[in-house]
């Protein structure tokens, strides 16, 4: 009688895990007396736009993942265009965030383009960084001849109304601005555990739980210097911030202790660098 093999186990297979995956496309271009006109709208998964009605001759555009987050493995692209001379702001509906991976990072991509004589305002809300979030997203922005840019992003780590405090986290944020095809800014942004647990020093977060980068690229744009410091000046205790202005760029960073402080003197500063109200979803 032959002797049979023991039974093994069947071999478990690893879970999938279901992914964001989204792209949203939007162009505007001169439309003559009636303002910019929409000749481009592309949704596709998760990524969605929509431009809500108002008394402006400056168009909004809101870009929104409906996935409410992003996670490890999950892919998000926002894309915008502007025709000559067109100026519009460009917006999230709600602030990101990034939840924790299991390894992968999720990955984000913006592209900006701009023609000549045009005015954007990027203007995204905060991305909140989780505990264990691994995130990895590259803001470009190509802008033609005399085109400007006001870029603003705005890092805030955890809920600070829930008490966290983040140990472990990957963030890699990449900020470039090119005119003509020619780099004038290039921002790279990075913070880990390391960095989490060694606050003091030069270059470091200190007591901050949010950081901000503001900056307007645009002829003349060193000119507003000395009204932005006048609004530095008067920000709350909470609030550190710095700027500086050359060659048609005018650069802040600022960063805060209270996640709402921080918000508060943002807005204070895109007031002078925009020279308009906010847009109305950042009031919801």
């Amino acid at each position: 009688m032959t002797d049979l093999a023991p039974l093994r186990p069947p071999v478990q297979a690893a879970p999938v895990h279901q992914r964001t995956r989204g792209l949203a496309e939007v162009a505007l271009d001169g439309g003559g007396k009636r303002g910019a006109r929409l000749t481009r709208l592309y949704q596709r998964g998760s990524a969605k736009a929509f431009l809500p009605r108002i008394h402006s001759d400056r168009p909004e555009v809101v870009f929104l993942n409906t996935a409410g987050g992003l996670t490890g493995g999950d892919d998000m692209r926002f894309d915008l265009r502007l025709g000559p001379g067109v100026t519009a702001v460009a917006t999230t509906q709600t602030a990101e965030r990034a939840y924790a991976s299991l390894g992968d990072p999720a990955r984000m991509a913006v592209q900006l383009r701009v023609g000549a004589g045009g005015m954007l305002h990027w203007l995204p809300q905060e991305t909140i960084l989780f505990d264990r979030s691994t995130l990895a997203r590259r803001t470009v922005a190509d802008l033609e001849g005399d085109a400007g840019l006001v870029l603003c992003e705005t890092i805030v780590l955890g809920r600070a109304a829930m008490g966290e405090r983040l140990t472990d986290v990957s963030c890699e944020d990449w900020r470039e601005v090119r005119r003509d095809g020619r780099p004038v800014l290039l921002e790279p942004f990075r913070l880990c555990g390391a960095a989490l647990a060694v606050r003091d020093g030069p270059a470091m977060l200190g007591d901050a739980v949010s950081v901000s980068s503001l900056a307007l690229c645009a002829p003349g744009a060193a000119d507003r210097l000395g009204a932005v410091r006048e609004v530095l000046d008067g920000l709350p205790g909470p609030v550190r911030a710095a700027a500086a202005g050359w060659d048609d760029k005018l650069v802040v960073r600022a960063l805060s202790r209270e996640a709402q402080a921080l918000r508060k003197a943002v807005a204070a500063v895109l007031g002078v660098l925009t020279g308009a109200a906010l847009p109305r979803v950042w009031a919801i």
